[in-house]
């Protein structure tokens, strides 16, 4: 049996960052990965990098001003083999950066529990057991498949995943989610020239957002000719030749009606993937909906054991695994003061077409939380950049503690949005009065000085 320092179950930001680190300290370190079409994690091969590439090219298409279906998917194929190209690259960068270092091995396989210090390991060359003092689990999320019949029947339906592997541009697709991953992946293909349909089960979309920014995002994305059916439930999936029929049920009239289309994704969130892990061997507990449970500085029921990213059931981002391998370094290493109940207020974007992005509390949060709030919105069509580059569809809106003048949070729906909310949790983070972004002093003509119109507005 080999023995380790560590053993790390997962190739994800965090847990890469983790060997990298341990493994440069002198450490002896096992780094454990299932696939080797996932080095570097959900972010570099099927998450953040893909589907952001996809989103750039499908907006450059755009320019190009082409007229048949056939040249929007021959521009369609070429992203996808660019796609492929860029993380084939970046995967590999990532093998080779920790397989330099001596004291760091990389196994492949499916890792599974024996007991709190011991790991099975099992790999097209058979089944091995690793020992280790410390075990940190990195295992991701990965899309949940609802049960509804049909969805194993049909090789036309796709995740977020596997979709991005389709070389042919859809016809029509059809998306069954209206989240975040549904409209983002909604505002590629309809860029790319794809007739979209979205079928949500809830009565908006976004449904995180105030009822105004869903309201926003919807009108933006018909604008793209993308066809919303909310209050919706998927009944069954049927392949018939080249097409797939949707059957769904309308929650408020009880009609049940049918869509064709020749691809569907299922968008209908990311579970942590802890099925096959065997935790009840090492005594790991978890949540009702399977994620790892760990307090504040991500470690388990178990002492030596520690949960990584997005199997330990918080926020779904790479930015926050890659801060749990912080709170992880600080605890282990240096002066133990680091928890997650210190990260302030985290930004997140979606890149839709414009961009979302978020920080902080919404008007809606800020009410139910008890805050006297005041509230300013700022059409970006009243914005100079947005005019030079011919971007202005969506609105900026702040919310702020009337009493303290702290910023309670900011929702962008804006060209350059991912950009610009940083800006905005760094001042909130930093305990700045949202005067200080009504005075700061920015380049011209930038997106960012917009700040000083919207906070100008309370």
């Amino acid at each position: 049996m080999s023995k380790y320092d560590s053993i790390i179950i997962g190739f994800g930001k965090g847990g890469k960052t983790l060997a990298g680190f341990l493994g440069k300290q002198g450490k002896k370190v096992a780094l454990i990965e299932r696939s080797d079409k996932m080095y570097g994690g959900t972010c570099i091969n099927i998450g953040c990098i893909p589907t952001k590439t996809l989103v750039h090219k499908s907006k450059l298409s755009l320019y190009k001003n082409l007229n048949s279906f056939e040249e929007k998917a021959n521009e369609y194929r070429i992203g996808i083999e660019e796609k492929q190209n860029l993380i084939k690259m970046l995967r590999e960068k990532n093998y080779k950066m920790l397989d330099s270092i001596d004291n760091i091995h990389i196994y492949n396989g499916t890792a599974s529990f024996v007991s709190s210090t011991e790991v099975e390991i099992d790999s097209k060359d058979g089944k091995l057991i690793l020992e280790g003092e410390n075990i940190f689990i990195n295992t991701g999320a990965s899309t949940i498949i609802p049960n509804i019949p049909g969805i194993n029947d049909s090789k036309k339906i796709y995740t977020s995943t596997t979709i991005m592997d389709l070389k042919e541009l859809p016809k029509h697709l059809i998306i069954v989610g209206g989240g975040y991953i549904g409209l983002e992946f909604s505002s590629i293909y309809a860029n790319f020239g794809s007739k979209v349909t979205v079928i949500e089960a809830g009565d908006r979309l976004a449904a995180r957002e105030d009822k105004d920014i869903s309201n926003n995002i919807k009108e933006i994305l018909e604008n793209k000719g993308i066809s919303f059916v909310l209050n919706s439930k998927v009944k069954s999936f049927k392949e018939e030749g080249n097409e797939i029929t949707v059957t769904y049920l309308d929650t408020l009239t009880n009609l049940e009606t049918e869509v064709k289309g020749d691809v569907v994704l299922i968008a209908t969130g990311r579970k942590p993937n802890t099925e096959g892990l065997n935790l009840e061997a090492a005594g790991v507990k978890t949540t009702d909906r399977g994620a790892v449970v760990v307090d504040n500085r991500l470690r388990t029921n178990i002492p030596n054991i520690w949960a990584i990213g997005d199997v330990n059931g918080g926020l779904q981002f790479t930015y926050i695994s890659l801060d749990d391998f912080r709170i992880i370094k600080d605890n282990l290493f240096g002066e133990g003061k680091r928890t997650t109940d210190d990260r302030g207020a985290i930004p997140y974007s979606v890149f839709i077409e414009p961009s979302l992005a978020r920080v902080g509390l919404s008007e809606t949060e800020a009410i139910e939380k008890g805050f006297e709030i005041k509230v300013a919105k700022l059409s970006v069509a009243a914005i100079p950049r947005a005019r030079v580059i011919n971007e202005i569809e969506g609105v900026m809106k702040a919310v702020v503690d009337a009493k303290t003048n702290k910023i309670l949070g900011c929702t962008l729906l804006c060209t350059e949005a991912s950009e610009i909310i940083n800006i905005i949790s760094t001042a909130i983070n930093t305990g700045q009065d949202y005067t200080f972004l009504r005075d700061n002093i920015f380049t011209h003509p930038t997106m960012s000085e917009a700040l000083n119109d919207l906070f100008s507005l309370l």
